[in-house]
């Protein structure tokens, strides 16, 4: 079980790095890289589905802005925009012949050869800025979107937003979230559940997370060292128009055992139920009514069979015949 990941199909040929198109086996970095021996990358996660109308990124814009906005936090100046960003991603896709598929895009602080630097201090070093895409399963298998999953409250304590600040989805955050996770896994769970240095719920490994309770959604705000999920955004913006009251707020550990529901969310869990929390029994003990109400709106999203909500546009499609598809839709 501690190897366990999610099943990986194909990889596309071709990685994306500095406005280029490069072989797979191409795209590496020297061991004395600044992100090798510090950390200093930043990242994003971006599916690509197989709609009813033909291939589309969900929420494109949204995720390269977020990268965009890491890279600024850690003043990882890249050479290129959100919008370079995504026509080049767009262009991996088309190029990989991946009908479905995960996004990996990916700014890091590299070596410079001709005068190599080896300190703490980024600013000498290179600033890279990759994509690269594969098929992917579902993140924590395929029966968990229906049957739920079971997760423990973690001992390791989230990052506070004073010391790596969680608005930005950096690769040195991860070690936490790693932690988080490895505990887990060799606790017999699917995920852990982090607390924040209050004591109060964060968020999973790698996920947002929500509570129902007599039919409204708890989530924990921005400032409980969250990262602004894309995924968490988008599950808000459809309860607002299904008319879902959303309660942003301090959540206690014990409220995990006392709610209807619980469900995380994320690009790589989509909306994922919590069936057990520290071996209690989350409502009946299964995948609750709200939380299905808002699988099946998304999935119906991100299968270009209803529009998003409030007329925004969530689906890029990577053929832009598709596009027109859905326009007259």
């Amino acid at each position: 079980m501690a190897g366990h990941d999610v099943s990986t199909m194909k990889i596309s040929s071709k990685v994306w790095k500095n406005g280029e198109f490069i072989d797979w086996d191409d795209a590496k970095i020297h061991v004395m890289s600044h992100v090798v021996n510090y950390g200093s990358s930043v990242f994003e996660g971006i599916r690509c589905y197989e709609t009813s109308k033909g291939s589309a990124v969900f929420r494109l814009t949204e995720h390269m802005q977020r990268l965009v906005n890491s890279a600024k936090i850690y003043r990882m100046n890249s050479a290129f925009s959100r919008d370079q960003f995504c026509d080049a991603a767009v262009e991996l896709i088309r190029m990989s012949g991946l009908e479905h598929c995960y996004l990996r895009p990916l700014i890091v602080r590299g070596l410079d050869d001709e005068k190599p630097s080896f300190g703490v201090n980024p600013f000498p070093a290179p600033i890279d800025s990759y994509i690269a895409t594969w098929q992917w399963g579902k993140y924590l298998g395929e029966e968990a979107l229906e049957n739920g999953i079971d997760v423990c409250v973690s001992s390791w304590t989230r990052i506070t937003t004073n010391s790596m600040p969680a608005m930005a989805k950096a690769g040195a955050n991860y070690m936490n979230s790693q932690l988080i996770k490895m505990e887990a896994i060799l606790g017999g769970f699917s995920e852990g559940i982090a607390l924040d240095d209050r004591g109060f719920v964060s968020e999973g490994s790698g996920e947002n997370i929500f509570l129902v309770n007599g039919g409204k959604l708890v989530t924990p705000p921005l400032g409980a060292s969250v990262l602004p999920g894309i995924t968490r955004d988008s599950v808000i913006q459809i309860a607002k128009e299904l008319g879902i009251e959303i309660i942003e707020t301090n959540i206690q550990r014990a409220a995990l055992y006392l709610a209807d529901e619980v469900f995380f969310t994320g690009t790589a869990a989509e909306i994922t139920p919590i069936r057990a929390v520290d071996r209690i029994t989350v409502g009946a003990g299964k995948r609750g009514p709200v939380t299905k109400l808002l699988q099946e709106e998304f999935f119906k999203i991100i299968d270009a069979t209803r529009p998003a909500p409030f007329g925004a546009e969530w689906l890029t499609f990577v053929n832009a015949s598709d596009e027109k598809k859905v326009a007259v839709a």
